[in-house]
């Protein structure tokens, strides 16, 4: 009997079936409940790794016709449009559809971003007289480390919003704007459809858990 993965084909010799260990089980000791189970895996495992495959290709197929289509579009004032490409939203004639395409950046922070922690913890300390709360809190939560180790960069680029004027806390908001790195880009396509005669869109959703 040969089981196949939908990913890597494996073949194991007739009659037999690979368990978890790599042991070689003769099919006739295997339990029925064990190869119905084993069917209805590979069976989903399969049609999702097809799945994957049909959305990588809608993916890709995607951007390069709405890249060719702000080429053209562009072409139509003679320009040419070069570089990284940005944001975009497309509408079907009738506005019942919108499709947006997005660019993000994926942004780390280097050792600078101590620096300002540093001088912000500093700034806490005067001001433990009369600070506060909710700004501690807001600074406290800002700096708070996720599961793999990185901070939430909204909550830090988010302190630089706060209007306070000391020298200080000035330094450090400029300590947080030089550690600053980009380290990549992530590029989203989102397809939409009006909610009736209203100018509100629903998601198409392309996510399994949202289907």
């Amino acid at each position: 009997m040969t089981t196949a993965t939908a990913t890597t084909p494996k073949t194991t010799p007739a009659g037999y079936m690979e368990d978890a260990k790599g042991r070689l089980v003769p099919v006739s000791s295997v339990k029925p409940i064990d190869m119905l189970r084993e069917q209805l895996v590979i069976g989903i495992v399969e049609d999702a790794v097809q799945l994957n495959a049909m959305l990588a290709e809608f993916k890709r197929g995607t951007f390069a016709d709405i890249a060719a289509f702000v080429a053209t579009s562009a072409e139509q004032y003679g320009v040419q449009l070069g570089g990284k490409k940005g944001n975009v939203t497309l509408f079907s004639y009738d506005g019942r559809f919108k499709i947006i395409r997005q660019a993000q950046d994926n942004i780390r922070f280097d050792e600078r971003l101590q620096a300002a922690q540093a001088l912000i913890n500093e700034c806490l300390t005067e001001w433990s007289v009369g600070s506060r709360d909710e700004i501690k809190t807001l600074i406290n939560d800002a700096f708070r480390v996720d599961q793999e180790g990185h901070v939430n960069t909204g909550r830090v680029l988010a302190l630089q919003r706060l209007n306070i004027q000391a020298e200080k806390w000035l330094r450090a908001m400029d300590a947080i704007r030089d550690s600053v790195q980009v380290v990549g880009s992530s590029s989203y396509v989102r397809v939409y459809e009006r909610i009736g005669d209203t100018d509100q869109y629903r998601p198409i959703a392309l996510d399994l858990a949202a289907v």
